[in-house]
């Protein structure tokens, strides 16, 4: 029902648009059809600022999803905020793609923005609804969506997908098996669903990041503002800073857009050189 009202709308361009499949409405098109179509997760959190940026700036005509946007007022404002894109109120990975889809017919890039609170503790105490919930997010979720999208993906010229996931598991937490086991999975769904895609040119690609500026992971106050949190990350991270969400924007826009698709199925390490052993005593 989703698909033919929205080909069936004869409207300006450029006009803001929220797609909700809930009540059917949709206000308009915002685009000419030979825009290639990135559709991206969670765009409120973690790199999501940084992509919708990247691809905006890229050309693309990008298509958000959040699960904030479940709630009208949130779409209406990031909408207010973002006028050049397209919001998506769906929240279903079967719903999401195909509203993507509905926007001019085509899906070229997916970035699977995936990010949830790390809910840390012992094993011995550990919620299994906490396992479950985390799972649900950082590997269920991606893992239904890129299920979904495959159909419409091997339909284009030059697909491209990346995943955000972490690196958290190259220096284990104590207390962290539950962000660790979501993490080590999500990278797997990488590597697994880029041997499947491989034939059909499609290259799929993570960036694993540790110490990158958001809210979700190293919020400002804490990491930024804090004396206590810049000396940590002096002391942990050889570039001594976190990064900058422009900087993983940029390594999003390669991902996107390289001709090539031969780099496929890497996790890509964004963690400014960590780990490193700490300095033994003299």
């Amino acid at each position: 029902m989703l698909v033919s009202l929205v080909h069936g709308l004869q409207t300006p361009a450029n006009h803001p648009v929220i797609l909700n499949k809930e009540n059917s409405s949709v206000d308009c098109i915002p685009m000419s059809e030979s825009k290639p179509v990135a559709l991206i997760t969670n765009a409120l959190e973690f790199a999501g600022p940084p992509a919708v940026e990247a691809l905006v700036q890229a050309g693309f005509q990008v298509v958000v999803h959040d699960v904030a946007f479940a709630e009208r007022q949130a779409q209406e404002d990031y909408q207010r905020a973002h006028p050049e894109v397209v919001v998506l109120a769906d929240q279903q990975p079967t719903g999401i793609v195909e509203a993507a889809w509905a926007v001019s017919s085509r899906l070229d890039v997916l970035v699977s923005n995936d990010a949830y609170r790390p809910i840390h503790g012992a094993i011995e105490t550990a919620e299994m609804e906490s396992l479950q919930s985390t799972l649900d997010r950082l590997v269920v979720f991606p893992f239904a969506v890129a299920q979904a999208a495959i159909p419409r993906l091997i339909t284009q010229a030059r697909a491209r997908v990346v995943f955000i996931s972490s690196n958290r598991t190259r220096l284990p937490l104590r207390g962290g098996a539950i962000p660790d086991i979501a993490r080590a999975g999500a990278n797997a769904l990488v590597k697994s669903l880029s041997i499947e895609l491989a034939p059909h040119n499609i290259p799929v690609n993570a960036i694993a990041p540790n110490f990158l500026y958001s809210e979700t992971y190293y919020p400002k106050a804490r990491f930024v503002d804090n004396p206590k949190g810049r000396a940590y990350l002096e002391q942990t991270v050889p570039a001594g800073r976190l990064a900058r969400p422009e900087e993983i924007g940029e390594l999003i826009h390669y991902l996107a857009t390289m001709q090539g698709t031969f780099l496929t199925g890497a996790i890509i390490d964004f963690s400014g050189g960590w780990p490193v052993a700490v300095t033994p005593p003299t």
